[in-house]
């Protein structure tokens, strides 16, 4: 494999600094070609947007709340979050060894051995990358979503002849933001990085806003006791086994918590990758674990009757954040104008988080193929496709599943 030159610059005081993310490239016989305009802060924002509190907690608040309730949502939070970041410090230890923009196919090639290393790096790969496009898919359909009860409330709730959008406005409205995305995603380097850092800003001050100011606006609030020690088990679908509703009601917080695997595969990009691709992975798992329980607790002491909140026939047509929001600033103002507000700040969220979705996956296999195996015409084509493809397979997806309208155990697709 070919070697380059270790890239380095003079410091203030006259000494040479060496990236020592590319001295592990050269290590590894890995050829360094992607230009490293990354910071720590960049890397993190990536991971962080990903994971988006904001985006995961709000459109799966549903299925918590349903499962379990206020005890599976503020207790089985710490308990994914905890498992998370074994995960998490796992991943960044192997990251520091092995920081390449294949991330975790690469680095199972590398630890199966020689024998195993086909299968184990083709396993990992493929369940990978499928992740990547679903994930791709459900948080830009958990936009649209959110579009489309935006409009119901903003023309008069479901109680009040607001407009409803068919399934097929709302998978219109998910294909023109998978376009956008992808459009957003051609751009340089630097202008993804900024977007990336505004992304993480945003989710820091939305999720800090919202979480105090929803519980203060209301003029009804839960008790200490309803919120630390309520268990929700009408859940309308026969399921007695508390254990097993409690099990269902994680689904919330475990598809939360992913998506800090772009800290890793945004390495080769990144300054000092084998120190600050882990510093990424570990800090967008713990600021989001703090913040998502900081939402999680201020959310639900605005919760006051979940069946009413699960209810198809309230003003948000089942969706429990979204009738949170509207019912605090209605009752408090005579007006839901706030509340309403309150979702185009998560909107924004979700719409950061989908465009980082899609800056990961463009990341992923092909990338490394092409820049250190293969140079043909034909693999460039198959980079480029990459960012095309979660567009493709998610049209091809959401057409061809069955759609229902947007019911209470429907809302919450990250």
């Amino acid at each position: 494999m070919e070697k380059l030159s270790v890239p380095s610059h003079i410091t203030s005081n006259g000494s040479v600094s060496v990236d020592s993310g590319h001295v592990r490239l050269n290590e590894l016989g890995y050829k360094q070609e992607l230009k490293r305009d990354l910071s720590m802060l960049s890397n993190f924002a990536f991971s962080f947007s990903i994971i988006s509190v904001l985006t995961g907690i709000t459109t799966l608040y549903n299925t918590g709340l349903n499962f379990g309730g206020p005890i599976s949502l503020v207790y089985g939070w710490l308990i994914a979050g905890a498992f998370t970041l074994f995960v998490g410090s796992s991943m960044a230890e192997i990251c520091s060894s092995y920081p390449t923009s294949g991330g975790l196919y690469y680095w199972s090639a590398k630890l199966a051995g020689p024998k195993w290393a086909p299968f184990a790096s083709w396993m990992t790969g493929w369940f990978n990358i499928v992740g990547q496009w679903a994930v791709t898919t459900s948080v830009d359909f958990s936009l649209a979503q959110m579009i489309q009860v935006i409009i119901l409330l903003s023309t008069g709730g479901k109680n009040g002849g607001g407009y409803e959008a068919s399934k097929y406005v709302v998978i219109a409205f998910h294909g023109g933001i998978l376009l956008l995305h992808a459009i957003i995603n051609s751009l340089p380097i630097s202008i993804l990085s900024f977007f990336g850092q505004l992304a993480a800003a945003w989710n820091l001050v939305g999720v800090m806003v919202l979480m105090i100011l929803i519980p203060s606006v209301s003029t009804e609030r839960a008790s200490a006791k309803f919120v630390f020690t309520h268990f929700n088990s009408d859940n309308g679908d026969g399921i007695n086994s508390k254990v097993y509703i409690f099990v269902l009601g994680l689904l919330m917080s475990q598809y939360t918590l992913t998506g800090y695997d772009a800290s890793a595969h945004m390495t080769e990009e990144t300054k000092n990758a084998d120190r600050n691709g882990p510093k990424g992975i570990i800090s967008a798992i713990g600021i989001s674990i703090i913040f998502g329980w900081g939402y999680i607790l201020g959310i639900t002491f605005a919760v006051t009757s979940i069946p009413n909140l699960l209810s198809e026939d309230n003003d948000a047509g089942g969706y429990a954040i979204a009738e949170i929001f509207y019912l605090a600033f209605k009752n408090r103002f005579g007006s839901g104008v706030g509340g309403i507000v309150c979702l185009g700040v998560v909107a924004v969220a979700i719409f950061f988080c989908g465009m980082s979705s899609v800056t990961s996956n463009s990341r992923y296999l092909c990338l490394d193929l092409f820049l250190n195996r293969r140079r043909t015409w034909i693999d460039l084509i198959s980079y480029i496709s990459l960012i095309l493809r979660p567009i493709l397979l998610s049209g091809w997806h959401m057409h061809f599943q069955e759609m229902e309208p947007c019911h209470s155990h429907h809302f919450g697709t990250k």
